[in-house]
């Protein structure tokens, strides 16, 4: 099952029209009314596996400020009036549907904005963020909005409104954070993160497709004596989603750096639909499945347009730069340390293969030293890897969605590639650093440039797969060490590997 939702999940675009087709098929031939009584549990079933995804504590981290307001201001300050004056255009005579443009504009942002700035390069931390605090806000301020734009056209019950936000999304929100402090508590944060965590969007999917079938077969008889509504809906959409890309890309460009730019524009043309679904299709009664039907709509456009804005990111932005992106993958400077210790190994196994595992730090700088003096006693190769921690699983675990659940293996194997490429080039220039330094010294440096292994995922499983998939037969590594317990039992990387390695492990320490 978990499969089969996970695929649906990855491929709305097609999922939601063939939704959309059933349901309307089956409301032509049956009577719909009594899927009202479904509404309410494919509600829930939507919101709340989101919800105990999300991890709230992200809204309190800092350095994005300038990238977070910006955003909301499009998202509340321009965007919700833009779909309602396209709304009274071309909705002047059908306000529900009217309502439902409004309903699209009204709730930033979706788990999806995080999956796309992800695509573009651009600040996941950021986009993290923004889809919180357009969540926690958006939910606030959408009686709000709807009683004071659409107030004059259609009955409104703002307290009804308020009271099926607080049905559709705070008491999900609550159970949702419950569950999550109940499993993280039971099972680990790690088990949660890798093994149950990612199966709760796909639920959230399966409400989804239950509330665009209910909403389609209850409008089936409305859209078969008028067909060209669907065509006549796409156009509004397409404009409001085009000046939305529009001015977030401008905003982005002329006023932050290409990273936030990027989460901006996603932050604010991601829609909430699921969310904006949920509120037309319950607080508005019959007439709420016109609103609804327009949500639906959205759903292709949103998708689409998002992944087409990939192909243009570096044209609008330019290219990314991992190097200042990611500090951590700066160039170390090679160790000053002349002095070789001239210790003669003296032992009974046989090694012809090391494994030096580095993360390019200064700790790693001491452990190169032990790398190379052991390989030069044994005549024996070494092996540089260098794990890069998977950038859409931890921010999978803040954003509270699987956002890999998104994406293919090419999707993803495309989102690493640069990174791990720009790793292999620094650690490359740092083996002929240290080689000259060696060279100094000893006769034979082992280290080459040909020989670096990058991989991505939970560095202790990596090493430990290569070292005992290739043979390697002896792992070097280095650990900060220097008290706090040995930093706590010498490193978390490094203790993870003695305990899981069948290939022994010498970790050394600076001195």
């Amino acid at each position: 099952m978990w499969s089969f939702l996970g695929k649906i999940t990855k491929n709305l675009t097609i999922a939601i029209p063939i939704i959309m087709v059933s349901g309307f098929v089956f409301g032509i031939i049956f009577n719909a009314g009594f899927l009202k009584g479904f509404i309410i549990p494919f509600t829930f079933l939507m919101v709340y596996p989101m919800m105990v995804n999300l991890n709230f504590q992200k809204v309190l981290e800092k350095g994005d400020s300038k990238a977070q307001i910006l955003t909301q201001i499009i998202n509340f300050g321009i965007v919700p009036f833009l779909a309602y004056f396209i709304g009274l255009i071309f909705f002047k005579d059908t306000p529900y549907m009217a309502l439902g443009l409004l309903l699209v504009g009204l709730v930033p942002t979706s788990g999806m904005a995080i999956s796309w700035t992800g695509f573009a390069k651009g600040n996941l931390e950021a986009a993290v963020k923004m889809m919180i605090i357009g969540l926690l806000l958006g939910s606030i301020a959408t009686p709000f909005y709807v009683k004071f734009l659409m107030g004059s056209a259609i009955e409104i019950n703002f307290f009804k409104i308020m009271q099926q936000i607080a049905i559709i999304v705070f008491i999900p929100m609550a159970a949702g954070f419950i569950t999550r402090q109940s499993l993280v508590k039971k099972y680990g944060q790690k088990e949660f993160r890798q093994n149950i965590g990612p199966k709760f969007p796909a639920l959230s999917t399966l409400g989804v497709v239950g509330i665009v079938f209910i909403a389609m077969a209850l409008k089936a008889k409305g859209i078969a004596a008028s067909p060209g509504m669907l065509l006549y809906i796409l156009v509004p959409l397409i404009i409001i989603y085009t000046f939305n890309f529009i001015i977030s890309s401008l905003i982005g460009k002329f006023f932050l750096p290409r990273g936030d730019a990027i989460a901006l524009v996603y932050g604010s043309v991601m829609r909430n639909l699921s969310i904006s679904l949920a509120i037309a299709i319950n607080a508005f009664g019959q007439e709420g499945a016109n609103a609804a039907l327009v949500i639906a709509i959205a759903y292709i456009i949103q998708v689409q347009s998002a992944a087409w804005y990939v192909k243009f990111t570096d044209k609008i932005f330019g290219t990314s730069d991992l190097k200042k992106e990611h500090p951590e993958l700066s160039i170390a400077q090679p160790y000053k340390d002349k002095t070789h210790t001239g210790k003669e190994f003296s032992m009974v196994a046989d090694i012809k293969k090391i494994l030096f595992a580095t993360d390019i730090s200064k700790t790693a700088k001491f452990a190169s030293r032990y790398a190379c003096s052991i390989g030069n006693s044994f005549n024996a190769e070494v092996w540089v890897i260098h794990v890069i921690s998977d950038k859409l699983e931890s921010y999978s675990f803040g954003a509270g969605i699987n956002v890999s659940g998104t994406m293919d293996k090419n999707q993803i194997d495309d989102f690493n590639n640069e990174a791990m490429e720009d790793a292999k080039q620094i650690i490359q220039e740092r083996i002929r650093h240290t080689s000259k330094k060696v060279l100094e010294e000893i006769p034979f440096c082992p280290l080459a440039e040909e020989k670096v292994i990058i991989k991505t995922g939970n560095p202790v499983d990596q090493i430990v797969k290569v070292a005992e998939q290739d043979n390697f037969d002896l792992i070097i590594m280095g650990t900060h060490g220097h008290d706090k317990f040995e930093e706590i039992v010498l490193g978390s990387t490094a203790n993870g590997v003695m305990l899981k390695s069948k290939v022994p492990v010498l970790v050394t320490r600076p001195s």
